[in-house]
């Protein structure tokens, strides 16, 4: 998991993108949205005693209600034609 938290410190401390992703284990594209995001919504270090990665994470990638793109089988009538079908 992506630790947001060591991302935005690091950065506070005038440290590379380059080098936050191999301090942080994580791609230099990772850092560069992370921190890209943190400035769009004005956060930065040092963060409140509650932010934890997961509430940060939320923060900076919400979730957004996409249908799905697929539709879903219908199980019930499929089982009902399969019935349908051994009786004939």
């Amino acid at each position: 998991m992506t630790n947001y938290r060591e991302i935005l410190r690091i950065h506070s401390q005038g440290i590379s993108q380059r080098s936050i992703a191999a301090s942080c284990a994580c791609s230099r594209n990772t850092a560069a949205k992370v921190l890209s995001r943190a400035q769009e919504i004005e956060l930065a270090w040092p963060l409140r005693e509650g932010n934890s990665n997961d509430e940060l994470r939320r923060l900076f990638f919400p979730e957004t209600a996409a249908l799905p793109s697929r539709k879903q089988p219908d199980c019930e009538t499929n089982a009902l034609r399969v019935q349908q079908k051994k009786r004939y």
